[in-house]
């Protein structure tokens, strides 16, 4: 492996090292299509605590966001899909 990949994939890995962050994705992964307000709404946490979240999977490529007129909607990516099954396999 090459320098570069070893910083891409501790990008990767503290985009996703928080529990609320994990319990997005999972979110995510069960009902796509989410506003920062539905997810924060179903997880019973502030609106900025989700919003900080969904911005940081958002930058490490782990989600997606689209606009959809006055709100924006958040899926997970197929990077996101996989971090989400190897979460799974350290249960």
């Amino acid at each position: 492996m090459q320098k570069l990949q070893y910083k891409k994939i501790e990008r990767t890995v503290r985009g996703f090292a928080n529990h609320r962050r994990i319990e997005i994705l999972h979110l995510l992964h069960t009902k796509p299509e989410l506003s920062v307000v539905e997810i924060a709404d179903t997880l019973k946490i502030n609106f900025k605590t989700a919003a900080d979240h969904t911005q940081r999977l958002a930058i490490t490529g782990l989600i997606m966001k689209r606009n959809d007129g006055p709100s924006v909607r958040h899926k997970l990516t197929k990077q996101g899909s996989g971090i989400l099954k190897f979460c799974r396999t350290l249960e």
